[in-house]
């Protein structure tokens, strides 16, 4: 007996046996029903979704001597000879291969002609394969074909399809199969063909399918076989190399896996596959259609990494997987890649935010420290005279010695405070020190954007006051100024005490230099201050202006004004 691989096997026969097209199912057994069946359909999706079934299924119902509601029956002779391939009603063209103006003419030619059934089905695959020609050739006839002919036209890129033909044709689109329905009719066909598949070898046919009903037939007609093409132990070991960041785990992994006969693209893909599962378990996407060692496996490997690490190696092996089309060894990049995931690994999110929160802390104690020593200068100036008046105030004795206590310990304290003052003032860098530590401490401990701007500064001088920075210009230092916080936090880590930064422009105390005054504009003389007595009368023989210009310019001819 001839072995008939299953996806043929099992091609659907009617409508009612397409599954997850039943949008698709509908539009066209309602357009039966009710006679209302358009010239030309267009039927768009990815491979396997079943586009040459539906229209082979609309072909046989157009034509079935005994249809029920829109279904053919699959039991008469126009029926039998449309799933035989023997039919005179249904002429199937692959526009991919008689995509030339001749071939459309020659198709052209015979479409008048009539046939056994009622209605004559014209199926063009993959449609947008036609030359420009073609394309214009078929337009006439595809707008107002013979009442008995029905152009039915299959592509799997919609988008390049001309609108010419879109806008003459009803289009209905068809979808990739989500998991559980996939898992039916796998489980539905491997019990009516008396096939063994566990669970395993199921998931494994959908994860290869990726929602597609024939690719999903055709891995488990594989799997039967025994030629398994996914490389589960190989993933395995890839994933435990990423997650210790063992760069030579991996390298041996994909040459054992390379060593059995697989192809470095095939490794890759499996892998790319694994990852993304891993990215949407940890951004908290339920997965479905893997079974409970396979969710296992993926949470154990999301609790050993960062979700940007898992990110990047899905680019980095995108890329990988782009460059390998045309490399002339893909082994090469798969490795390249691979020790890029595992090795140079960027910082996690958590480093990140530690090193801003510690920033942020040295910030706050900087302030804290400037608004304390203001205040204790504040306080002391306060407490002073209430000390004085309160010793010449007295009531009874209780009252008195508790008050004198109170304030004896708030002097002792303003005491402490002043002399806390002075020791950090005694403290403050001197600016030989300034000058000594700025190129070797100070500016390296700055960011580089820092680190540029103040390059050009310079301290000038050193006192109670803080340090004034000079500046060579005003526009620098309005860039400098919002950085001020870095350079006083370099200078408390590297001396030990708080020191206010001042900014100026070429050693002046001001951040902003003065305008300078404007020159002022020479007098303008009026005309009573002219001396006249240096005036020459003119000459009364010597004629007008345009007398003297005549003369000047021999031949020119005046013209009066209108």
């Amino acid at each position: 007996m001839e072995f008939t691989s299953l996806y043929r096997r099992y091609r659907p026969r009617c409508f009612a046996d397409m599954k997850g097209q039943d949008h698709v199912v509908a539009a066209l057994q309602n357009a039966i029903r009710q006679n209302r069946v358009f010239h030309a359909y267009l039927l768009s999706g990815p491979r396997g979704t079943g586009k040459t079934t539906a229209a082979r299924i609309l072909a046989k119902a157009l034509n079935c001597e005994l249809i029920q509601d829109g279904e053919p029956c699959c039991e008469c002779e126009s029926c039998l000879s449309i799933d035989k391939g023997s039919s005179f009603d249904l002429h199937e063209l692959d526009a991919a291969s008689n995509n030339k103006v001749d071939d459309i003419r020659d198709l052209l030619s015979k479409v008048a002609l009539g046939t056994p059934g009622r209605t004559k089905v014209y199926l063009l695959d993959e449609v947008h394969m036609l030359t420009s020609g073609a394309e214009n050739a078929l337009l006439k006839t595809l707008e107002e074909p013979p009442d008995h002919v029905i152009f039915v036209m299959a592509t799997t890129e919609p988008h390049k399809v001309v609108e010419t033909i879109r806008s003459r044709s009803q289009h209905l689109e068809l979808n990739l199969l989500p998991t559980e329905q996939l898992r039916e009719l796998l489980e539905e066909i491997s019990k009516d063909a008396g096939l063994e598949v566990g669970d395993e070898g199921l998931n494994q046919a959908i994860r290869e399918a990726k929602g597609s009903a024939r690719d999903a037939l055709s891995a488990l007609d594989k799997i039967v076989a025994g030629g398994s093409s996914f490389l589960e132990n190989s993933v395995d070991e890839l994933l435990d190399g990423i997650a210790t960041r063992d760069s030579k785990k991996t390298l041996k992994a994909i040459n054992a896996a390379i060593a059995t006969g697989k192809e470095p693209r095939l490794i890759g893909e499996n892998l790319l596959s694994s990852l993304r599962e891993a990215f949407l378990s940890s951004m908290g996407v339920p997965l479905e259609g893997l079974t409970e060692e396979e969710k296992a496996k993926t949470k154990n490997f999301t609790d050993q990494v960062t979700p940007a690490l898992i990110t990047r190696s899905l680019e980095i092996l995108g890329l990988s997987l782009i460059d390998m089309r045309r490399s002339p060894d893909p082994r090469v990049d798969l490795e390249v890649a691979l020790v890029k995931i595992a090795s140079s690994q960027p910082p996690s999110d958590s480093s990140a935010i530690d090193l801003l929160e510690s920033r942020v802390a040295l910030l706050e104690e900087t302030i804290k420290d400037l608004k304390l020593t203001k205040s204790v200068k504040d306080e002391i100036q306060v407490s002073s005279p209430s000390v004085e008046e309160s010793s010449k105030e007295t009531s009874d004795a209780k009252s008195a010695q508790i008050d004198t206590g109170n304030k004896e310990n708030d002097k002792s304290k303003s005491s402490e405070d002043l002399s806390k003052i002075d020791s950090e003032i005694k403290d403050f860098p001197t600016k030989e020190q300034f000058l000594d530590s700025w190129v070797e401490e100070l500016l390296p401990k700055l960011s580089k954007k820092a680190r540029a701007r103040f390059s050009a500064g310079r301290p000038v001088s050193v006192d109670g006051n803080g340090v004034m920075i000079a500046l060579p210009n005003e526009p620098h230092l309005r860039r400098c100024s919002e950085l001020l916080g870095e350079v006083e936090a370099s200078i408390k880590n590297t001396f030990g005490v708080a020191v206010p930064v001042l900014l100026s422009v070429d050693g002046s105390s001001s951040s902003i230099s003065p305008p300078k005054p404007a020159k002022p504009s020479k007098p303008v003389k009026n005309d009573e201050d002219l001396d006249l007595s240096g005036l020459v009368e003119a000459d009364p023989n010597s004629g007008s202006a345009v007398e003297r210009l005549s003369q000047a310019f021999p031949g020119a001819e005046i013209v009066e004004s209108e």
